[in-house]
């Protein structure tokens, strides 16, 4: 898929927008159905079903569901810790529901925080999500390289207060490409990770790996290099004292010299940015 501004891409990106919108409506619908006593493994389960009864057949990854000091992903130190379990959601509870399906070929993989009934220091932490939103375009568009921008975000997270728990993810991932996946009838997932999405990203990883970029972005030095043209899933992840709130969404990087062509948030009618008001 070619990144140049035009209306082969505009059309793209049309079924891209199509199934992360379909995800939000999905993490909406189920987050309104959360009440105390269910678990994370029936939340996650809840996405899944939702989703399947609209047409999605194949994932990058299954849907997950984190709640309470799980949001933060206190003590997390192996990748199993990150599936789903018994925890069951209590009043005053943070939760976190993250899904990304593969829908006619294309992929989204997005991020919806909530809470069970009213919390300020929430809200706060919502709030101050808009700040990193802004500055992740920004640095993109000034073209300064992924690691020196996953730092940046860093930085601005100790001045608010809060601790980087995106670090806790394999690799310490802020990000990852995304791209679309041939449909197939029979479509396998080994450990809630989808066999075609994984087999697109390991082949990037390939590519990228010969001509110095990586389809991870991570504050390591593999990431050391300047934006690459692409879909990325972008997740910045603040922690505070067992509360954790991020977004997920897509970020489209083009090859136009353009500022404000050469990168934008896919799409700006997400429940995240609604709640920050124009």
């Amino acid at each position: 898929m070619t990144f140049a501004v035009g209306s082969e891409l505009t059309s793209r990106l049309e079924g891209f927008r199509a199934v992360q919108r379909l995800a939000y409506e999905c993490a909406e619908t189920v987050a309104a159905q959360l009440r105390p006593g269910v678990t994370e493994r029936e939340a996650a389960r809840m996405q899944r079903e939702w989703l399947r009864e609209r047409g999605v057949r194949d994932w990058l990854h299954l849907p997950f569901a984190w709640f309470g000091d799980r949001t933060a992903f206190t003590d997390f130190r192996l990748p199993f810790q990150f599936f789903p379990t018994h925890r069951a959601l209590e009043p005053g509870m943070p939760f976190i529901l993250d899904m990304a399906p593969v829908h006619r070929g294309f992929t989204a993989d997005v991020g919806y925080s909530g809470c069970l009934g009213s919390s300020p220091l929430h809200d706060r932490m919502l709030a101050d999500l808009q700040a990193h939103r802004e500055l992740i375009l920004r640095e993109v568009r000034e073209r300064r390289p992924l690691r020196e921008i996953y730092e940046s975000v860093d930085r601005l997270m100790v001045r608010q207060g809060y601790a980087n728990r995106h670090r806790a993810y394999p690799f310490g991932v802020i990000a990852h490409k995304v791209g679309t996946v041939r449909e197939q009838r029979w479509s396998p997932t080994f450990f809630g990770f989808g066999a075609q999405a994984l087999k697109g990203l390991l082949g990037d990883a390939l590519h990228g790996h010969r001509e110095g970029w990586s389809p991870l972005w991570s504050p390591h030095a593999f990431s050391d290099h300047p934006p690459r043209a692409g879909l990325w899933a972008v997740e910045p992840h603040l922690g505070f004292r067992g509360t954790g709130v991020k977004f997920e969404e897509l970020l489209v990087i083009t090859d136009s010299r353009d500022p404000e062509q050469s990168a934008f948030w896919l799409d700006d009618d997400l429940p995240h940015v609604r709640r920050w008001g124009p």
